[in-house]
């Protein structure tokens, strides 16, 4: 379901307080999810890093990168940056902040879907190329609340049904819209990943590393940052969730 994403959301005060993390199991990082790279699915550059940013580190960089759209539309009127310079600069973000996880830029691929028009079944396609039976398939959650995102989840839920691989979820736009014991979120498929201190570390030099996102553009508003502090402050937290299947 398409949710709008306006006004501040719910604070991280909320979320910190909320104690039903703190018993979801912990997501096992086993010898398969470390000898067969992990295939991570991001709608925009950006969200492969906010979501699971923490977990790719920790995997040592060994993972597939599939970035579906170049994020050109994140600032629709902006005064500063067309919408192909505004791709061209997402791109080079990604390939910076996926250096500073450990990913080479060899493992990083650019699909170039327009930015709110994915093509679900080419896209479908495209990752049943890449996925294997047991194989992780990390991305965006189904029920995140942002088109892309959505169109994303839905097509790697195809793909994984079609190779056998092992569909993982991650929120990103969740932790605006909904709060804490949500009806709607699924939280008994919640799984908790626990990040060291290095992970944490990677993952919020990345984040810095989108400074078309994390900074203005420019003066006006329609050039303000997509992601301000009390947003960048829900994906600094010492763990990452993902939903199992």
């Amino acid at each position: 379901m398409v949710r709008p994403i306006v006004d501040a959301g719910t604070d991280e005060g909320t979320w910190g307080a909320w104690p039903a993390p703190a018993g979801w199991p912990v997501l096992a990082l086993d010898d398969r999810a470390r000898t067969v790279p992990p295939l991570v699915v991001a709608p925009h550059p950006d969200d492969e890093v906010l979501g699971v940013g923490g977990l790719v580190a920790m995997l040592a960089g060994g993972v597939e990168i599939v970035v579906v759209t170049d994020g050109e539309a994140s600032h629709p009127d902006s005064t500063v940056h067309s919408r192909a310079a505004l791709a061209a600069i997402r791109r080079a973000e990604t390939v910076t902040a996926c250096g500073l996880l450990g990913v080479v830029p060899a493992a990083i691929a650019h699909l170039g879907h327009p930015d709110g028009g994915v093509d679900e079944a080419a896209l479908t396609d495209a990752l049943t190329t890449r996925l294997a039976p047991g194989r992780w398939c990390v991305t965006t959650w189904r029920g995140d609340g942002h088109p892309d995102h959505e169109a994303v989840g839905r097509a790697a839920a195809v793909a994984c049904r079609r190779t056998g691989a092992t569909l993982l979820e991650f929120p990103v736009w969740m932790w605006h819209w909904a709060g804490p014991d949500h009806p709607d979120v699924p939280w008994h498929r919640a799984r908790r990943v626990d990040l060291t201190g290095a992970a944490r570390s990677a993952k919020r030099d990345a984040i810095d590393a989108f400074r078309s996102q994390v900074l203005p553009l420019g003066p006006t508003p329609a050039d303000a940052a997509i992601l301000p502090p009390h947003v960048l402050a829900r994906f600094a937290r010492s763990y990452e969730t993902v939903f199992l299947p």
